[in-house]
């Protein structure tokens, strides 16, 4: 029988064969398709013919095809729905695919075909999008270590094979410290909780086998325990667990493995000869060098860190005013915080969810992506790889455009967080190829699932990315969809953001899930008012996170990262009862790979062009505005990273953003 991953896809949009793939087929098409890649390689590396773009660099989109295809499968897979078989079998994937990755970029032939290309390419007539793709190539390989020899290419080829594995290990340590840890809740533990949250545990303690509601780590049932249980007992034990991700001792620790990343990154860094980490991850980005990235996070940290203090004292009052003496800790932040908001603005969460069910959302997603570039979509029958993923054709004009894949509730087999990723990238080269974009959520599940304002921002967030993958139109998958400097993807996401406040599209869509009344507009305009509510927790939270990350790289590797961690907290004078988003044992972004390594600054970067993005629509006097959505699509979505990221926004905005549109969005512009 064909390996169902092997086999070209099923129906008309050539989907995976999910009702036939099991996970005994992924090894063996892994085997078959990583002997493929390699025959491909060799023969471009090999061949006698002078090298051309056709023969180089368009082979070498076309030589992992299969590989892609495979990959693209099972990684999505093992992110949002992990089995022992699939966990076991990353773990022997990554040093082999690693090992692949360097003996392609390492491959002297392959290399001095390239670098001929490249000192004659103001010969070779290409196109502009051509021009970019072999610039990128070619620095790709310099950046891998093409141009070592001897003992130091073979420890870079060590030292990569590593990296994959501890990355690797990283990330299973956290998705099982987060898939093992839960508290059943007694019904006296229920006081207090809105009945969403009830709910919500409810599906969680069904989902683990539980009789009864249980608390766990996934931050959709976590965030709103905390801000409602008046139990500060329970709420710290909860928090302590949800922090505790990653440092509880034993197998899963990831205090040592993440010393043992930054060390063989910065060694890497070396031998290419750049200063450190830092220095070499932000050369192709936007920021170019480590000081650009500290500049921006202090210009908004001063501002932020005053809100945030101004903040804490007035929660302080309300904790002692409920007879507890002492400080506020980080436990007790989200409930009185939340217990101010409906006092200063009579507005709270449960009064908000019934007009947020994920259905009402969803509809509000797609209603603005068709409004703003015309697109359709039309659900699709599955099977899919979970009973709870969801499918739609996306469609303008009649046209094909993608399918769009929606997995959105919390399960023990998904990692936390949220992401966007594709099964299929968009490429003209060798024939027209659509993608398969998938939306990956953790929201508590219901019936119905009722969404918090930060699920539903999340939702439009993710979207945000899905848009830059199906709108793509480039030939060449190298810089297709996302694939763009990482301090610029998340440009589309945040900017998408922007319209879930847009007033039109909430009277429009945020209708009650059970009469279907719209939400009233005393509700609507209490929720604009307060929608800058808290952003000096948030920005803080965020801030110290991406100063943590910068300091981790932008010098000599630390030996103790809870001591370099807690050195720069202390430095920058973190408020007591605030700490990181994500501390070091936790910080997947930074340690489940090289993602955001040296990059979670990319966020707030990103967001001093998305408000200035909108501002545009603003400007142009509506969020719907025609000439500026063509614009956005002709000029950032659709060319991905074939024109460098500068230029791209450029083109879209005509000047450079700065950041008073940042700080007027969060609510700190008058702190500033």
């Amino acid at each position: 029988m064909t390996n169902p991953l092997l086999a070209p896809g099923k129906g008309p949009f050539a989907l995976p064969d999910f009702a036939h793939i099991t996970d005994d087929d992924f090894a063996p098409a892994f085997e078959a398709a990583l002997s493929e890649a390699r025959a491909n390689i060799a023969a471009i590396a090999e061949t006698p013919d002078a090298p051309s773009f056709a023969n180089t660099i368009d082979a070498m989109e076309l030589a992992e095809a299969t590989l892609d295809r495979v990959a693209g499968v099972f990684y999505n897979l093992s992110g949002a729905d992990s089995t022992p078989a699939r966990e076991a079998l990353m773990r022997d994937l990554a040093p082999k695919m690693a090992a692949f990755a360097s003996e392609v970029t390492m491959n002297r032939p392959l290399f001095a075909r390239i670098e001929t290309l490249w000192n004659a390419r103001d010969t070779l007539e290409l196109t502009c999008e051509q021009a970019r793709v072999l610039e990128l190539y070619y620095k790709m390989f310099i950046r891998s270590g093409a141009a070592l020899e001897g003992a130091e290419a073979e420890r870079m080829t060590a030292i990569k094979a590593l990296l994959a594995v501890l990355s690797t290990q990283f990330s299973q340590n956290l998705l099982a410290d987060e898939r093992d840890w839960f508290r059943t809740l007694a019904e006296d533990e229920l006081e207090g909780l809105p009945d969403f949250v009830v709910e919500a545990a409810k599906a969680a303690g069904a989902e683990r086998g539980q009789s009864g509601p249980v608390l766990t780590l996934s931050r959709s049932l976590i965030v709103p325990f905390l801000q409602f249980s008046p139990r500060r007992d329970l709420r710290e034990i909860a928090y302590e667990a949800w922090t505790a991700r990653g440092a509880n001792g034993g197998e899963t620790d990831n205090r040592a493995l993440a010393a043992e990343i930054l060390a063989l990154r910065e060694e890497r860094a070396k031998l290419l000869g750049y200063e450190s980490f830092a220095a070499y991850k932000l050369e192709p980005e936007m920021a170019k060098e480590p000081a650009q990235v500290r500049e921006l996070l202090m210009r908004v940290w001063e501002p932020a860190k005053a809100a945030a203090e101004a903040d804490a004292a007035k929660l302080t009052e309300m904790l002692q005013e409920d007879g507890l003496n002492g400080d506020l800790e980080a436990w007790d932040w989200r409930y009185y915080s939340e217990k101010r908001r409906v006092a200063e603005h009579d507005f709270d969460e449960a009064a908000l969810k019934p007009y947020l069910s994920l259905e009402a959302m969803l509809n509000a997603v797609f209603d603005t992506a068709n409004r703003l570039f015309g697109l359709d979509f039309k659900p699709l029958d599955g099977p899919f790889y979970h009973p709870d993923v969801r499918g739609w054709e996306v469609t303008r004009g009649g046209k094909h455009i993608a399918v769009f894949l929606g997995d959105y509730f919390a399960r023990a087999s998904k990692r936390s967080g949220a992401w966007c990723s594709a099964m299929r990238s968009q490429s003209k080269l060798g024939g027209e190829t659509r993608p398969i974009v998938v939306n990956v959520c953790n929201f508590a599940k219901g019936d119905p699932c009722l969404l918090s304002y930060d699920d539903a921002r999340t939702l439009f967030h993710e979207f945000g990315h899905a848009l830059h993958q199906m709108l793509s139109d480039v030939t060449y998958q190298f810089v297709s969809g996302t694939s763009v400097a990482r301090d610029f993807v998340e440009l589309p996401s945040q900017l998408y953001e922007h319209w879930m406040e847009v007033p039109e599209v909430l009277q429009k869509h945020a209708r009650h899930w059970q009469t279907g009344a719209a939400m009233p507009e005393a509700l609507l305009q209490k929720l604009l008012a307060a929608s800058t509510y808290d952003q000096g927790f948030a920005t803080v939270e965020f801030i110290a996170s991406a100063l943590v990350d910068l300091a981790f790289h932008e010098g000599a590797a630390p030996k103790d990262p809870m001591a370099k961690q807690a050195e720069v907290l202390a430095e920058i004078g973190l408020p007591k009862a605030i700490r990181m988003r994500h501390a070091t044992p936790h910080f997947g972004h930074v340690f489940s790979g090289d993602g955001y390594s040296s990059g979670y600054y990319s966020y707030m970067w990103s967001e001093v062009m998305d408000a200035d993005a909108f501002a545009a629509f603003e400007e142009a006097g509506s969020p719907f505005d025609e000439a500026t959505a063509k614009r956005l699509e002709e000029c950032i979505l659709s060319v991905g990273g074939s024109v460098p990221a500068d230029a791209a926004w450029m083109a879209f905005r005509g000047k450079k953003p700065g950041v008073e549109p940042l700080l007027r969005g969060r609510g700190l512009l008058d702190v500033a």
